[in-house]
């Protein structure tokens, strides 16, 4: 994210930011970078999928930006993720740090 984005919301450098619209919610490290511009926050890539609890709306805790995008292909032969309107805000974390539980397998949701 921008500096400037970033001293608005009183996030440093390597802080634990919660980025969340109306389709989900997700936790990511923050890398703040004159190289983004303003407005525009940047999540390259992340994990599989990893509630924090199996109730519906649950924190991501392991980044996955599909969390945030819409659940539509971005063609009838490349089904990938269609994120041109992804849009989203963000805040520093304040709760208790999640473990680490990538090891284990993902979470199983029914």
């Amino acid at each position: 994210m921008n500096p400037n984005d970033a001293k608005a919301k009183g996030i440093k450098d390597g802080d634990l930011v919660r980025v969340f619209n109306d389709r989900g919610q997700l936790l990511a490290g923050a890398v703040v970078s004159s190289a983004y511009p303003e407005g525009v926050v940047r999540i390259e890539e992340g994990a599989w999928y990893g509630p924090l609890n199996e109730k519906i709306g649950a924190i991501d805790t392991y980044g996955d930006p599909n969390t945030l995008t819409q659940d539509i292909p971005s063609s009838e032969l490349a089904q990938a993720t269609s994120a041109n309107t992804c849009l989203v805000d963000f805040e520093k974390f304040k709760g208790e740090v999640p473990p680490v539980t990538a090891f284990g397998g993902p979470i199983e949701v029914s």
